[in-house]
């Protein structure tokens, strides 16, 4: 097989196209990438059950929280009076009958230390007669890791507690607890339990290198679906993420009733997934500035999931019209000075320097229907937003499928205004989660896009039948699902004319706490693995280029090969991948002189191998030595990224 490059026709291609696409799904966040180790620390739970248009959310604030030790008869009440705040007025009640007794937090599967490792313990307590110590600490079967000992005031305020410790010892699954030092009574609310090497005291380190890792262009946030919720009321409003942490209104998740049906009696193992918004809005943006990403947010247009709900704001509301007054708050406290109000929150909030929002997504994945008028209201929107910030590259959206009637008839009326308007959508962002099968029939399918607007893969993954779309199942990560996804990259990459952006979905999931499989990333409370989806994202970044160039396989007639190529300065980068079961010798060519071959890495393996925390590197890049200037191999089941290098 020959792979004939041209310059003839090549296209530019925008820089940053590999991004990240966030949503707090899969316990991703509260347990994920928010460092705080703590479950339920403010005693806000709800436990939620329900089914479309019909769901309960019914507080419970104990969840989390036990008797410490175990079977001690600690008396554990929530209560609301004389509130800590307002905004979370629920706090705990706790009354021992002896010292040493108090309540421990389950804290996911518990809590994960390391030796030599310091972290920071905070609480609120309020005493009216107690006069004696509490201990907060962690411990292993009863023996501290880490403990410190605090006198409490007791004058019937809320007072502010904070200790700092040093792990003695590794130690898993152990227990955060608090408890008084000789019987009595008090009431606590807001735990809080941060490692010292959380990036910027937010985020979880090891979480937090590895998407950086990925150096993606652009992260999307807060959702997807979540931005929606399963009603308007519990859909993520990020007025209430914003200011202190404390006074950040809890959320039930929308993906606390993912799997509710009849024979569970609308009740999911995940009915207390919750939001405790320690990341909002100003977080996320932080977040993007550590990544080297540009912003994306996505804002809710009145209209809660369609597929969880038939609510919808009236478009000719005055509750409407503040949904698009959130939106371009969001522009203004992204991007104001000091003279605008949402700019001054900024920066009281420590960041006097913009944060150069470009981008804005406006919806998730609505389609149109009768009802909901999603076109009337999207035009609404841009109207707006356009009318105060002219620049703003707004994202708009073709719903949640490919090749079906509402993705016609969504990019029909785009393609109408956008001839009316040419600013109207700056790309337009597709979902598409789709079989194996699919991906590989479909690596053309940018090619025969008609020009004039631009798509943004805001969410895609290749599903294994049986396995993907299922609850707590990492080996929809294998092989075979991240081998078509990298063929059918090499259609979005052949086509920068159409494709700019794109990300996979979703980015995280905690071992045991998975809603939705497959993810590129994998965790508990210890650790973390990627995938080789993970991988393949990486790849296509890391050799991105400045243009693509035309590609010609040549005697490739029916060789299961899929390919791009990209030119960067001296380089050339031509992306391959071998779906068969049998090596394929190839030689490069080209009408310009693209230099020599100078690295080759190289990913391979059985379809059905997949990572594991004990398998980390099962399914990884390798490098291979270059044995030709312009020869190479492509193994079975393979993708591999061959570099060329003209020499000065």
């Amino acid at each position: 097989m020959k792979v004939y490059f041209s310059e003839d026709g090549k296209k530019a291609i925008k820089s940053g196209g590999v991004g990240l696409f966030f949503e707090d799904l899969n316990y991703s966040l509260d347990g994920g990438l928010y460092a705080e180790m703590l479950e339920n620390r403010n005693f806000e739970a709800k436990d939620v059950s329900g089914k479309k248009d019909a769901y309960v959310a019914v507080h419970d604030g104990g969840y989390a929280w036990e008797p410490y030790p175990l079977g001690a008869e600690v008396k554990r009440k929530i209560k609301t009076d004389r509130p800590l705040f307002a905004e979370n007025p629920h706090y705990m009640m706790l009354s021992v009958p002896r010292g040493g007794w108090g309540i421990r937090n389950k804290a996911y599967d518990g809590i994960y230390l390391k030796k030599g490792e310091g972290y920071k313990i905070s609480f609120y307590a309020r005493s009216y007669d107690y006069k004696g110590k509490a201990a907060v600490g962690v411990y292993v079967n009863g023996v501290p890791a880490v403990e410190k000992k605090i006198r409490l005031r007791a004058d019937g305020k809320w007072h502010f507690y904070s200790v700092h410790v040093k792990s003695r010892r590794d130690a898993d699954d152990a227990d955060f607890a608090f408890t008084l030092l000789k019987p009595g009574a008090i009431h606590v609310d807001c735990f809080s339990m941060m490692p010292d090497n959380a990036i910027f005291g937010i985020f979880r380190r090891d979480l937090a290198e590895l998407i950086k890792a990925i150096k993606p262009g652009f992260l999307r946030f807060p959702g997807g679906c979540v931005v929606e919720g399963n009603a308007l009321s519990n859909r993520y409003q990020w007025k209430n993420s914003i200011g202190q942490k404390e006074r950040r209104r809890h959320n039930w998740n929308r993906w606390a009733c993912f799997g509710a049906n009849e024979e569970n009696g609308y009740h999911t193992q995940y009915s207390h997934y919750g939001q405790t918004l320690g990341v909002g809005y100003f977080e996320y943006f932080r977040l993007c500035e550590y990544l080297g990403a540009k912003p994306l947010p996505v804002v809710n247009v009145g209209l809660a999931c369609q597929y969880e709900s038939t609510e919808t704001v009236p478009v000719d509301s005055p509750e409407f019209d503040q949904y698009i007054q959130d939106a371009l708050d969001i522009v203004e406290f992204a991007n104001g000075g000091s003279d605008t109000v949402w700019g001054k929150v900024r920066i009281e909030m420590g960041h006097p320097h913009p944060f150069g929002l470009e981008f804005l997504a406006v919806g998730n994945e609505q389609w149109e229907t009768e009802d909901n008028r999603f076109y009337e209201r999207f035009e609404r929107f841009e109207k707006r937003i356009h009318e105060k910030y002219p620049e703003l590259k707004i994202i708009g959206t073709a719903g949640p499928t490919v090749g079906t009637p509402s993705h016609e008839s969504a990019w029909a009326w785009i393609r109408k205004k956008l001839e009316e308007n040419p600013s109207f959508v700056y790309a337009v962002d597709e979902h598409f989660y789709m079989p194996v099968k699919w991906m590989y029939e479909n690596t053309d399918i940018y090619d025969h896009y008609p020009r004039g607007a631009y798509v943004y893969a805001g969410e895609y993954a290749a599903h294994i039948p049986g396995l993907s779309c299922t609850m707590n199942s990492p080996q929809a990560n294998a092989w075979e699902s991240a081998l078509a996804e990298a063929a059918f990259m090499t259609g979005m990459e052949r086509n920068p004319d159409v494709v700019i952006m794109g990300s996979y979905a979703p980015l995280f999931a905690r071992l045991g706490y998975t809603q939705w499989s497959p993810d590129m990333i994998w965790f508990d409370g210890k650790s973390a693995y990627v995938t080789a989806n993970y991988y393949v994202q990486q790849l296509y970044s890391l050799y991105a280029g400045d243009f693509a160039l035309n590609l010609r396989l040549e005697n490739a007639d029916g060789l299961p090969v899929y390919a791009s190529a990209v030119q960067r300065d001296k380089y050339v980068c031509l992306k391959a991948v071998n779906a068969g079961e049998e090596e394929i010798k190839a030689e490069a060519d080209g009408d310009f002189d693209f230099g020599s071959l100078t690295r080759i890495v190289c990913m391979t393996g059985e379809l059905s191998d997949y990572n594991t925390m004990e398998e980390p590197d099962k399914i990884a890049p390798q490098e291979i030595a270059p044995t030709a200037p312009r020869t190479f191999t492509l193994p079975p089941h393979s993708f591999c990224v061959i570099v060329f290098r003209k020499d000065d």
